[in-house]
């Protein structure tokens, strides 16, 4: 990403001939970490701030999944549905099914900040720095994709947990007791029923999400000279590159939320296979539908985005994690 190593002090003119000259820079320089002691970096900066955010933010979850699951009940927006919620359940029921995303996100976060840096240098390797520099999108989107797809192995299993206990307040008491009802009254296969869904959504959304970043990112280096920015002002940068990165995602990803949440919410019919659920969801929904619980997600989106960019960064600079390489255009 935009912040994960320092470019070349100095520029030959060339970008093949910097990028030699950074990789000859590292290799004399041993404190300067790569492989297994770099990735590992990225993967603990990526779970801390996916878990981090998702989760103080459970509260906003929980009221989105009700409006889009019940929005003939929950149709008072994101206000009126903390206080519907709050009403008929309690105060504690907008921290439902916060374990599940503690967890979840974690090892989600690690998969995709770690996976998306991994698969960024994989790219590099394979077509040199040059190429990849200038087909920078295209690295973005490739590596977000690949990085996400294995983090949703992950993911899944622990957000359908999360919709049950969200959706059926008297489902479980929690994360291991409702991850246990599931596996012994459904099987194993219940926790991947949603899998489809949550590529669908997950992988565009995470596309979106990397690639907004890294061009609002890269736009605003253009005119501040990131080698004089402070770490107050790049921890800024990181906030606002990341809100804007979160509105992008959140849109082209609402329709699959949607259908996440509806799909995890109850067990499909005997002989009902996921593909035919899907449809039949969506015929029901509709356009608008689809889009049910919009502003609620809008925010929560944005705000968990700006967050964990900026964690992240802040995270990578305390842990030494700077030894990715970066082909963002600089100033």
């Amino acid at each position: 990403m935009s912040q994960t190593a320092t470019p070349p002090p100095s520029s030959t003119g060339s970008v093949k001939l910097d990028a030699v000259k950074d990789t000859t820079a590292a290799v004399a320089d041993p404190t300067k970490l790569s492989g297994l002691a770099l990735y590992s970096r990225f993967a603990f900066a990526g779970a801390v701030c996916c878990s981090v955010t998702h989760g103080g933010l459970t509260p906003v979850d929980v009221v989105k999944t009700r409006i889009q699951l019940d929005p003939v009940t929950y149709n008072r927006g994101l206000i009126g549905g903390f206080r519907q919620v709050i009403e008929k359940e309690g105060a504690g029921a907008l921290l439902t099914g916060a374990g599940p995303t503690f967890a979840g996100y974690f090892l989600q976060g690690a998969f995709k900040f770690g996976g998306y840096e991994f698969f960024k240098q994989q790219a590099i390797s394979m077509f040199g720095y040059e190429t990849a520099a200038n087909n920078r999108t295209a690295v973005y989107l490739a590596s977000s994709a690949c990085a996400e797809f294995f983090a949703d192995i992950a993911l899944c299993p622990l957000e359908a947990t999360r919709i049950r206990l969200v959706s059926d307040p008297t489902f479980a008491n929690g994360l291991v007791s409702g991850f246990s009802k599931i596996a012994k009254t459904e099987g194993i296969g219940a926790f991947y029923s949603g899998f489809g869904p949550i590529l669908f959504k997950q992988v565009p959304y995470t596309m979106a999400k990397f690639v907004v970043y890294e061009k609002v990112a890269e736009a605003i280096y253009k005119r501040v000279d990131k080698s004089q920015a402070s770490a107050g002002m790049q921890t800024t940068i990181n906030l606002g590159s990341g809100l804007i990165a979160g509105f992008a995602a959140a849109l082209v990803s609402q329709p699959a939320d949607t259908m996440l949440s509806k799909i995890n919410k109850t067990k499909g019919a005997p002989g009902e296979g996921t593909t035919s659920r899907l449809i039949k969801i969506a015929k029901e929904l509709g356009f608008r539908g689809s889009y049910s619980g919009i502003g609620a997600r809008l925010f929560m989106v944005g705000t968990l985005t700006a967050g964990q960019f900026a964690i992240y960064g802040d995270i990578k600079k305390a842990i030494g994690a700077v030894g990715g390489v970066e082909i963002a255009a600089s100033k």
